[in-house]
């Protein structure tokens, strides 16, 4: 049994951020996505082990719902500034 890789329970408590994680998930699209299965908008492994690594220091590391929410408020911030 596979286990999901980010806990977004703390995003569903926050329904001022659900467009924010909408813009942020095309924003990490992989390329052409619509053109592979699973014709999802998803973004790439090898990005978010990245992500995950210097987040956590583990490529594996589960992505915790309170850091969602915190990168989500940041990205709303900043599109507020700079727009």
């Amino acid at each position: 049994m596979a286990t999901r890789s980010i806990d977004s329970r703390g995003l569903g408590r926050r329904p001022d951020l659900w467009w924010e994680a909408l813009r942020a998930l095309f924003a990490h699209a992989r390329l052409r996505w619509w053109a592979r299965p699973p014709f999802l908008p998803l973004p790439d492994r090898r990005y978010l082990a990245w992500r995950r690594e210097t987040v956590y220091g583990d490529p594996q590391a589960r992505i915790e719902g309170a850091d969602l929410v915190a990168y989500l408020e940041w990205r709303r911030r900043l599109r507020r500034v700079t727009s």
